[in-house]
């Protein structure tokens, strides 16, 4: 097999068979290449009159070359990630609590290594989930169990579905292979920003949910944990509200909105820490246009897809600004999962086919913004005075308040939308948002619109929206556990993921809930 890197393909080139590529480079004929596989593929769209595929890819040929180029190299199949087998099983099924990606991949790993893990998940399975959350859509009407932020599939199963991470975990090629192979689109596995969309990741959820119960493990919804039953520090059960289990072990997989496990672990004295966070607004613009602002000439090209965007600055203040969760074709959605309270998020579908795009931009919230009495939580006090504001400011029915950009520069009240409709449901009211923003937020915000502007114009655009709150960018706390075992200080107990403080995203997570599931103790 040999790996040719970096090929540099025009968007014509780039929709023709890769085989044609692949003898090119190699300077063969097409009939000698017997298979080619993307390895990897992204887009340069720097100069916009001349906008490139580059691609890697791996090419098997009838025979070798007399050369290869200097892009090339023969190579070998990596050696994969292989679950750990454990020969004895425990006394006590282990519990997983949480379903998202974290608690999904940690279960699929105890259910590998054959210790039948029971997974207690609050919500409801991603089908019931599913009609809850539309139905909240449409009608204001919120399930606090089930909701864009809580039931199987977690947060992430309603997003863009992103699956791109910094991580270079060699674990992150299993979680890519094992979401195609339950359902995810096979693009995931080389695309360079890889996305699954909401609509494909619940079949994958679904399916990897049912795998695991395949392997003996058990899935219980709509129980929800409530306590730690403990004996001479350590993990010997817990109670939910469907009644006690013994255990000796606990994957606490929760999610970074499980605000009522966050109180019930620091009454149970598990030691946690506040953790700093971020929080702004969502922006809206039409896709249309972002696609031109991106690919000028080559917009709509089906080699493309739809143009996407990630920018930080850093303010004078010396907090940083970015853009976050990019959803290209998508719309802002409603994600509030207590009552009383506005939260968006962004969401997109695999076609990413709605006239808007989305991100969020989001300000640098600092441990020392939170209330002084607060104690290790107050980071949920702050988050939820601001969401609480936005319900207030847009009139209730978890309507949620939106302003355009130009006058939120100019700090004037809105009146309605221009060329960009804002797409959030239930609806907008539209008004200023610093009435449900922090004044920090507001002004780094406002200058950060200018400088993303610089770099992408129309950025700032007068008629682009403004949606408000995004609260839930990540955890407000971190439940501290060692690095060697994973336990926290309360033996048998393993915080793992987003939610506990240790991944920020999909793939991130559901690393961690492996990391988790292979350093679990059989005892």
């Amino acid at each position: 097999m040999i790996r040719i890197q970096s090929v540099s393909l025009t968007p014509d080139q780039a929709i023709m068979p890769l085989e044609i590529a692949a003898a090119r480079e190699l300077k063969l004929k097409p009939e000698q290449i017997k298979e080619v596989r993307l390895v990897k593929k992204s887009v340069d769209a720097r100069d916009k009159s001349d906008v490139r595929i580059i691609v890697t890819m791996d090419a098997q040929t009838v025979k070798p070359p007399a050369r290869l180029p200097k892009n090339a190299v023969y190579t070998e199949k990596a050696q994969a990630w292989t679950e750990p087998v454990s020969p004895v099983p425990p006394r006590w099924r282990p519990v997983v609590v949480g379903l998202g990606p974290a608690g999904l991949f940690a279960a699929l790993t105890l259910a590998m290594r054959g210790l039948k893990p029971i997974v207690l998940e609050r919500g409801k399975s991603v089908d019931e989930r599913t009609r809850d959350v539309h139905l909240f859509f449409d009608t204001g009407r919120l399930d606090p169990s089930s909701n864009v932020l809580f039931g199987e599939g977690g947060a992430g199963a309603f997003s863009d579905g992103k699956l791109n991470t910094g991580t270079k975990d060699p674990r992150l090629r299993y979680v890519l292979e094992t979401f195609a192979r339950f359902g995810a689109p096979e693009e995931i596995l080389y695309e360079a920003k890889p996305h699954v969309g909401t609509d494909r990741l619940v079949t994958a959820v679904k399916n990897i949910r049912n795998e695991i119960i395949r392997l003996s493990g058990e899935v219980r919804f709509e129980t929800q944990l409530t306590g730690l039953i403990t004996d001479a520090n350590r993990i010997v059960g817990v109670k939910t509200d469907k009644g006690d289990i013994e255990t000796s072990g606990v994957i606490l997989a929760v999610g970074h909105s499980a605000r009522d496990t966050f109180e019930m672990l620091d009454k149970s004295g598990v030691p946690m820490e506040r953790k700093p966070f971020s929080i702004g607004a969502r922006i809206e613009h039409s896709q249309k246009w972002f696609d031109r602002a991106q690919y000028g000439a080559f917009a709509s090209h089906p080699a493309l897809g739809r143009a996407d965007y990630k920018l930080n600055v850093k303010a004078p203040s010396r907090r940083g600004v970015y853009t976050f969760c990019m959803c290209p074709g998508g719309q802002v959605i409603a994600s509030a999962s207590e009552e009383g309270g506005v939260v968006t998020n962004g969401m997109s579908t695999f076609l990413r086919d709605k006239p808007n795009c989305n991100s969020a931009v989001l300000v640098d919230v600092r441990v020392d913004d939170f209330p002084e009495d607060g104690g290790v939580l107050a980071g949920v006090r702050f988050q939820r005075t601001w969401e609480q504001a936005a319900y207030e400011l847009a009139g209730g029915g978890y309507r949620a308040p939106s302003q355009l950009v130009g006058d939120f520069l100019q700090g004037v009240k809105s009146s309605g939308a221009g060329s960009v409709s804002p797409s959030y449901l239930p609806g907008v009211s539209w008004t200023r948002l610093d009435g449900c923003l922090p004044a920090f937020a507001i002004s780094d915000m406002k200058y950060a619109l200018m400088q993303f502007d610089r770099r992408i114009k129309g950025f700032a655009a007068k008629d682009a929206v403004l949606t408000g709150v995004e609260t839930r960018s990540s955890s407000p706390v971190r439940i501290l556990r060692d690095g060697a075992s994973l336990q926290s200080a309360l033996r048998g107990l393993y915080p793992c993921g987003e939610g506990a403080g240790y991944a920020g995203g999909i793939s991130s997570a559901a690393v961690d809930g492996i990391r988790v599931g292979e350093a679990f103790e059989v005892v």
